[in-house]
């Protein structure tokens, strides 16, 4: 019963510990690579392929290749900083 009481009074004790938020390594590394000079190049031409076809009300343009070009850069570095390190 006291124990009971306790904790009513001060709750549960997992309640007291605060989870740490799960980092992805991954994701973490993308970022790292996005910022790499490539990969705001082609960050940049996707956002402006973006800005240009959002503009337009009628257009058959999309953006598949900016975007795959912003990936594989990004992908790329990924891979090379991911297998360099695991060697």
């Amino acid at each position: 019963m006291v124990l009971e009481e306790k904790m009513i009074m001060n709750g549960e004790p997992e309640d007291e510990e605060e989870e740490e938020e799960m980092v992805d390594p991954l994701e973490t590394m993308r970022q790292k690579c996005e910022e790499a000079e490539h990969c705001m190049h082609t960050r940049e031409r996707l956002e402006q392929c973006e800005t240009r076809v959002g503009s337009r009300s009628a257009t058959e343009e999309d953006c598949t290749e900016e975007l795959f070009d912003f990936l594989h850069a990004r992908d790329h570095c990924v891979a090379h900083k991911l297998f360099h390190s695991v060697k």
